[in-house]
């Protein structure tokens, strides 16, 4: 049977009890995704009170990327589109920084970093978040996508995350 969509651990996280990221419920659209390593979403207001805004802090503030040790396979008119649990913005003050993640077909494999997925995480809070492996951080929702008339793609992908914006 020819594979058509799915997950996979990336080798770097073979042995380190990673979970495939599955749907919770038979009418979940997406599949959960788990943090595969306990990590710190630094406060964004914590760090702004900390430093004055004249001190050009915005070189620290940035997203955090909470590694998942997956990576995901799909054909070519798909995409996986990663999108923030309901709840991590009203009970733990978490946004994703890109708003939703888009993991291309092409991003599966790739040289630089195998297609591991990554969320990135801005915690508006006032304290700390602390994110334990294991813990369910966000979804992935495989979608199929259009191309416009006379579409051309300029180039093979060469890399890893972001790379396709260079």
């Amino acid at each position: 049977m020819e594979k058509k969509r799915g997950f996979e651990v990336i080798s770097t996280y073979k042995n380190k009890d990673i979970q495939l990221p599955t749907r919770a419920t038979k009418q979940a659209a997406g599949y959960d995704f788990e943090a595969a390593e306990d990590v710190v979403i630094p406060s964004l207001i914590k760090h702004v009170l900390h430093y004055k805004l004249a001190d050009k802090t915005q070189k620290g503030i940035k997203p955090t990327l909470v590694a998942t040790g997956i990576k995901a396979y799909m054909g070519a008119d798909e995409y996986l589109q990663l999108a923030n649990r309901s709840s991590n913005p009203l009970k733990r003050f978490l946004l994703l920084g890109n708003g939703i993640g888009v993991i291309d077909a092409d991003y599966y494999g790739n040289d630089a970093n195998e297609g591991h997925i990554m969320f990135q995480f801005l915690n508006i809070g006032f304290t700390d978040v602390v994110i334990k492996k294991g813990e369910r951080i966000g979804q992935g929702i495989f979608l199929p996508f259009l191309k416009a008339d006379n579409d051309q793609a300029l180039q093979e992908r060469t890399g890893g995350f972001g790379s396709s914006g260079k």
